[in-house]
């Protein structure tokens, strides 16, 4: 008999990321639309997800209500909301009302951690509901997925499957088919792409080869593989190798306890039953439990990772398993900062995300194995999860990678969301100071009534929180001018009516990329360098209106970046040389030091010589004038430059100002 290929979905190509389905389910849970779901709501709920925020539909682009058909669909094949039940199958009053929320839904309304999130959809996905080709049994693609990795494990030592592979015989195949014949196909495939000379033509005619059993799209295969492969690793059994997917090493038994390669004869109603009730896993099993633990435990012994679970009870299966959870976020909590050594050496593909995202999204391919993307629909997320990464890859925080930021990331260090409010996006602890950095895909003019009240109380908070002086990023696709003129006066009134002069550049994320870019090809990849850009870039805030200030930082980070590239610089132009607080200079006779002060001759003051703090930022009772050597102070007046006071390694000095920075005696590093 002629094979006849059927490709199974886990999930939804209209709904490729799985993490939004709890937002979109937490949305729906409060609205009206509970039990009510079908036909003529269909487009008021659509309607609703987009007023949510939880879709875009971009100037009323579906007006048939697809969008809501699909977050039903998901929410029904995992046991959230009741499905509809076909008469032949069984009395839809036993199962429950359609499209009212489970037990199972309620208890994943509660979910609040990610291992929590990732363990209800195990459960789903545990559920043999998928008909099988003779349309008398069910199966799970999941642990049938599980079966055929096992085995490839068996034969090879590994229980990766390659994107292709499971694009050709993962999703294409079932229990109908036979785990070792399916395996033996993968394997022979395997070892004919290895001898191919073009990754690229070899699985194009492997998938027109394939593609003569199947009757739709050829396309499907990799369209489709993609999104099947990201629903079952939401499971949290499963994770990302390369485009492929490998078993979990610490959930590798319950991998085993799972896998399964033959159906199940049970009426569909039973397995509906077991759905939205909250399916049984191996791991309620007080055995299966135990085992699972001292795998774990051995496994972190093996790593040298220290624990402590001595406080705990483990006496049933659920006190073991809040145990092995404990470990499991160690265990994940030491693979992030591993993760976090290596992304110095990621810094171009940092850069390379980076410029997706200003492009809004989309897809960059290195090669037939290689590809990075940026899906449209999540590049919030996918902003400050880059910009993360590039504070990671700038390195020399003291605190934690997974303290730095506010976003979930799943087991493959991928974004889960976006970061919830009432906090800042991330946050950087260094040794002398602290930079908080804010993102936003906004670029509108409500930008500004988007960000500008958050994110000056964010810095606030920061500043009365870290003994040490804060600094404020704002970084966005396109800055908006009025965004501009509110950091440039940088006002905020803590409590008691503390008036703040808050340290907030916005950057945009073009020229934070080529910042960025140039501090590791010239090997000053540090955070002082940001420091010291976010000071230069300060210098003329009060002197200039909001496009000239924008206008000044774009130059500013270009000069920085030929100072970088060049080597330090002396200015030819009859323009005064600019010092930033706390500049690193190099002084021909004295070596390398740092401005620490200015001495400020203020003419209508009693007491005419003053020196005045200029070691972490501009005072606040000062504005520096256009012209580089005059001043304004609150309470004295005008004032001039007459000396930067310099500490060097073995003295504090006064350099005078302008002569000594104009004549080449200092160079500004």
């Amino acid at each position: 008999m002629e094979e006849k290929i059927e490709i199974w979905q886990v999930g939804n190509t209209g709904l490729r990321n799985p993490n939004r389905i709890q937002e979109g389910f937490k949305a729906f849970a409060n609205s009206p639309y509970v039990g009510n779901l079908r036909k003529e709501n269909e487009i008021d709920f659509m309607n609703f997800l987009n007023t949510q925020g939880i879709i875009q539909n971009e100037d009323g682009k579906d007006t048939s209500g697809s969008h809501a058909r699909k977050w039903r669909l998901m929410f029904s094949k995992n046991g959230f909301i009741y499905p509809q039940v076909k008469k032949k199958d069984g009395s839809q009053e036993k199962l429950g009302k359609v499209d009212d929320i489970t037990p199972f839904g309620r208890n994943f309304l509660k979910a609040d951690t990610y291992p929590a999130v990732q363990e209800c959809y195990l459960r789903a996905q545990s559920v043999e509901q998928f008909a099988m080709p003779d349309g008398k049994s069910y199966f799970s693609p999941l642990r049938w997925i599980l079966a055929i990795m096992l085995e490839l494990e068996r034969r090879t030592g590994s229980s990766e499957i390659t994107r292709i592979e499971f694009a050709l015989w993962g999703h294409t195949t079932n229990p109908s088919y036979s785990v070792e014949e399916v395996v033996n196909n993968i394997l022979d495939l395997r070892a004919r792409r290895k001898q191919a000379p073009s990754k690229r033509k070899f699985d194009k005619k492997e998938i027109e080869e394939r593609g003569k059993h199947y009757n739709k799209k050829a396309n499907n295969f990799k369209e489709y593989s993609d999104m099947n492969m990201r629903y079952l690793r939401i499971s949290g059994i499963l994770q990302r190798k390369g485009r492929g997917m490998i078993i979990v090493p610490a959930k590798h038994i319950l991998a085993e306890k799972l896998a399964k390669s033959t159906s199940n004869e049970e009426p569909i109603m039973v397995q509906y039953k077991r759905l939205c009730e909250g399916a049984e896993l191996p791991t309620d099993n007080i055995d299966t439990a135990k085992a699972l633990l001292n795998d774990l435990i051995k496994q972190m012994k093996g790593r040298q990772i220290l624990f402590n679970i001595n406080d705990l009870p483990l006496n049933t299966a659920a006190e073991i398993n809040i145990a092995r959870r404990r470990l499991e976020n160690i265990l994940s909590q030491t693979d992030e900062i591993q993760y976090a050594k290596e992304q110095c050496n990621q810094w171009q593909e940092i850069a390379d995300y980076m410029e997706l995202l200003i492009k809004g999204g989309g897809k960059r391919t290195y090669d037939d194995d290689n590809v990075i993307e940026v899906p449209k629909d999540e590049t919030p997320a996918y902003l400050e999860w880059i910009l993360w990464r590039a504070s990671l890859a700038i390195d020399h925080m003291v605190n934690k990678p997974y303290e730095v930021r506010g976003f979930k990331l799943d087991s493959d260090f991928l974004p889960v969301s976006a970061a919830g409010g009432g906090k800042g996006d991330l946050y950087c602890e260094f040794n002398d100071f602290t930079i908080l950095t804010e993102v936003t895909m906004s670029t509108s003019s409500r930008q500004e009534a988007m960000e500008g009240e958050p994110v000056r109380r964010h810095v606030s908070d920061a500043v009365l929180k870290y003994d040490k002086p804060v600094y404020g990023m704002f970084i966005a696709v396109k800055i908006d001018t009025n965004t501009a003129e509110t950091f440039r006066h940088g006002v905020w009134y803590a409590r008691g009516d503390l008036k703040q002069r808050l340290d907030i550049v916005p950057l945009t994320l073009a020229q934070y990329r080529e910042y960025f870019m140039a501090m590791f090809r010239t090997g000053h990849a540090n955070p002082e360098k940001l420091r010291e850009l976010i000071l230069l870039c300060e210098t003329r805030r009060d002197i200039l209106n909001a496009p000239g200030w924008k206008a000044y930082i774009g130059n500013t980070v270009d000069e920085k970046i030929k100072r970088m590239e060049k080597g330090p610089l002396v200015s030819k132009s009859k323009e005064l040389p600019i010092v930033p607080p706390g500049a690193n200079i190099c002084h021909l006779i004295y070596g390398e030091g740092r401005v620490a002060a200015m001495d400020v001759y203020f003419p209508e003051a009693k007491v005419k010589d003053k020196k005045i703090p200029y070691l972490v930022g501009i005072p606040d009772e000062i504005s520096l004038y256009a012209d580089g050597k005059t001043i304004l102070h609150e309470r004295y007046g005008e004032g001039i430059i007459r000396a930067y006071v310099v500490a060097f390694q073995n003295e504090i000095i006064p350099l005078c100002f302008p002569k000594v920075f104009s004549e080449g005696c200092v160079k500004i590093l």
